[in-house]
């Protein structure tokens, strides 16, 4: 397996990195019409997993940060 090293310039609020609202409620309608309906059909669903690896994207940018800057969020 390859890997790739990233150098990225934090901003000064890096441990606020949040996923913006409007993608944040467009997951939380996706995820509840799953539960509603069992399924999705499949543009929403790459759709829903798209907006899920944002979340585990910008989850792990968010500890790494942490881990560089020897600071962790309570």
């Amino acid at each position: 397996m390859s890997s790739v090293t990233l150098e990225l310039d934090l901003p000064e609020d890096w441990a606020e990195f949040n996923m913006p609202p409007a993608l944040d409620a467009r997951l939380t309608t996706l995820l509840d019409q799953q539960d509603q309906s069992g399924e999705l059909a499949e543009p929403e669903r790459k759709e829903a997993e798209a907006l899920c690896k944002l979340v585990d994207m910008l989850a792990l940018l968010k500890l790494r940060a942490e881990r560089v800057s020897g600071q962790s969020k309570p």
